[in-house]
């Protein structure tokens, strides 16, 4: 590996006990900085982060006073790792969905293309809910159309790895939802920046006790709210992404 590329983990949690202990466990083998981020969790699973994180060395726990939502989760994840020197970013959600098995492939992904955002491509099993797929259908399309790109081929799931060093630069320069939709609109901004994507088909699972925080009024409004931005700044961008797409097919 190049000793530029330095991987961590950021893991957001959010009242996910169920899983915590044997993921941590699962990623101990890779030698890889884990990142949890607390955001504002009940006790019980407060106490388990802090037991996690006194017990192993390679955690570093951030934790927030109270809820702020995935998005601010994950953005406080890529700030601290940009703090503690990471250059990429692999961040898992917490509930039981992502197989965990794919994680090598997502970091040699990463390895062989270091400028590009690495999303996982979701292969769903029997457990989805169908209103949930039905729902990422809808938001697949206006992601391909405020991108102008298809190169996204899911915004909304949550394995995925972060180049560091552009993402921050993104970051600092917009204004975020910091709940549901920020997964999207991330994605979208940084293509709008001309980054390059990888997609990487990966297994998701709905796991029998898992939890899910999804709201159904507020985070839709909210990706209603993201979508409709991203569609006014992608009609001001559009001379701009219009030369992006010209000078990539040259």
């Amino acid at each position: 590996m190049s000793e530029d590329i330095k991987h961590c983990f950021v893991i957001p949690v959010y009242n996910h006990p169920h899983y915590l202990e044997s993921l941590v466990q699962h990623l101990n083998q890779f030698l890889l900085p884990i990142i949890m981020i607390n955001d504002g969790s009940e006790q019980e699973c407060t106490n388990l982060l802090r037991e996690i994180a006194s017990k192993n060395n390679l955690v570093e726990l951030v934790e927030h006073e109270i809820n702020q939502g995935k998005g601010q989760a994950v953005i406080t994840g890529i700030f601290k790792a940009k703090e503690l020197g990471y250059s990429h970013a692999l961040q898992l959600d917490s509930d039981g969905q992502h197989d965990w098995n794919d994680i090598q492939k997502f970091i040699d992904a990463s390895i062989a293309n270091p400028q590009a955002m690495i999303i996982g491509n979701p292969v769903y099993d029997a457990s989805v809910p169908k209103l949930r797929l039905y729902g990422r259908y809808a938001t697949h399309i206006w992601v391909w159309i405020n991108s102008l790109s298809f190169e996204i081929k899911d915004s909304m799931c949550g394995f995925r790895i972060y180049p560091v060093q552009s993402t921050v630069k993104v970051l600092e320069k917009a204004t975020f939802q910091l709940r549901m939709s920020f997964d999207i609109e991330i994605l979208v901004r940084l293509k709008w920046d001309n980054v390059p994507f990888v997609n990487v088909p990966t297994q998701v699972i709905y796991p029998e006790n898992g939890i899910s925080h999804f709201n159904a009024l507020r985070d839709n409004i909210g990706l209603t709210k993201a979508h409709s931005k991203l569609f006014a700044g992608m009609l001001v961008r559009l001379p701009k992404l219009i030369y992006q797409k010209i000078k990539s097919a040259e």
